[in-house]
Order: structure tokens, then sequence, then C-alpha cells
């Protein structure tokens, strides 16, 4: 989805409903905001139930309206989408779900609003088809991942940056599955790869999310890469076995 990084981006396609899911739409350029409501209003299974043009009444209004996704720009005035993004995450048991929404695929905001807890990122350059798949997906649950682009934003961050692996190690297992993680596997996918059934591979995410202290699966990859446990160009192909406890 991120230029020629459109096949990298994987994520499980979520079960059509009945009921369309809502949206929510932070940016403070008016006519970029409203462009994005008309289009995104015309696609499949998407209600665009509010608009806000800043981070504390992008607040405000998920307060209000409580949509299942907020669209979030990144830089914007009075408080930026990563601030916001964290609040929305603390003040509430069932927070909506973050996409946040960027101009440039090296903005190392985009990656600190991974950390804080938003479950993917799309470019604004993106076919509105896309930026709605992208809505859809993190509204099911899952991630949007572009691995090489967390890889080059991870890379550019300041050194001090960089997050640890937590002392509670995690178990070969689990760090198999969190190396697959990091490639975009869905969880029935990993579950093929590591000859697994799917509630276990449910049960090594959990546990890995968990140790990790991450917010989701993104923050959880996030950390992987910034800590080494993932090494660039690694696919998931020929990673030596570990023994599973």
């Amino acid at each position: 989805m991120i230029g020629s990084e459109t096949s990298e981006a994987h994520a499980v396609r979520p079960a059509a409903t009945g009921t369309p899911l809502t949206l929510l739409i932070a940016d403070d350029d008016e006519v970029t905001r409203s462009g994005l409501r008309v289009l995104l209003a015309a696609q499949p299974g998407i209600a665009v139930v509010g608009e806000a043009a800043d981070g504390v009444e992008a607040v405000e209004r998920a307060r209000q309206l409580r949509p299942d996704v907020v669209l979030m720009d990144v830089r914007m005035p009075r408080r930026n989408g990563i601030e916001a993004t964290r609040q929305l995450l603390a003040e509430s048991a069932r927070p909506p779900k973050v996409v946040v929404i960027t101009t440039f695929e090296n903005d190392d905001y985009v990656t600190t609003a991974l950390s804080a807890g938003a479950s993917g990122f799309v470019l604004k350059r993106l076919p509105v088809r896309q930026i709605a798949e992208a809505v859809r997906v993190v509204a099911a649950g899952e991630a949007i991942l572009f691995p090489a682009a967390l890889r080059r934003m991870v890379a550019a961050r300041p050194r001090g940056s960089v997050e640890a692996l937590p002392n509670a190690a995690l178990t070969g297992r689990e760090e198999e599955v969190l190396r697959l993680m990091a490639t975009g596997r869905s969880n029935p996918e990993i579950a093929k790869a590591l000859t697994l059934s799917l509630e276990t591979v449910k049960t090594h995410v959990g546990n890995v999310l968990t140790k990790l202290g991450a917010h989701n699966r993104t923050h959880a990859v996030v950390i992987a890469y910034e800590s080494g446990l993932v090494a660039p160009g690694f696919t998931g192909y020929g990673d030596p076995s570990r023994s599973s406890t």
C-alpha cells in the first residue's frame, strides 16, 4: 500500500456484516478532511460520523460519537495525533482503533504514533479504496503492517529512541511468533508456518503483547524491529528453529 510496497502490506480481510463501521476523520486541512469524508462515506461498509480539525477536537468528538475507528492525522495544532491517540487509549476501556494518515512514509511521527497505540498507518496519496480497506481491517481487530517501511522508519530514529526487549524474556516459540508477526503474517498464516493450531498461536500472540507491554500487534512489531530481534530482510523462511516452550 506504500508506493511499490503494496504487496508487502498484510492483514486479514474482515468478513462483511450488515452494520457499517463508524469512522471519525481528524485532519487540520479542511480540504483534505472534507474530501476524505465524501470519498470514504461512499465506500461500502463505512459510515463517516464526524470530523475534527485538531487533536483536542478529535478526542472530544470521539467521546461524543464513540466511533469504531479514528483516521488520525499526526501533525495538527493544539494537540498532535500522537498525544490524541495516547489520550483516547488511556481514558476508555474500549477505545476506538486509530489509523494514522500521513503525507510522508518516513515521518518519525508515524513510528511514535504506532508506539503510542495506533493500529497502523496509511499515506494520504493512496487510492481511497485502499484507505477504506485499511479502516475495515483495523476495525476487525487486525493490524496494517508494512515491514520494509517500518524498518526504514525505525532505522531513521535518533539514538536513544530504541526500545529494548524487557527482562521478562520471551520463550523461543514466542520469539518465532513475533518474528512472523513482524513480516505481516496473520494468525492463520503463522499457524501454518509453524504447524501450530490457531488457538495456540492466539495464546502466543497474547503472551507476546503482555510480556512486551505492547498496545497491539503493530506496537509489538515496532519493538521487535527497534530491539534488533528481527533482522533486516527477514521473511520468515529459513529462520532457525527454536525450541517451543
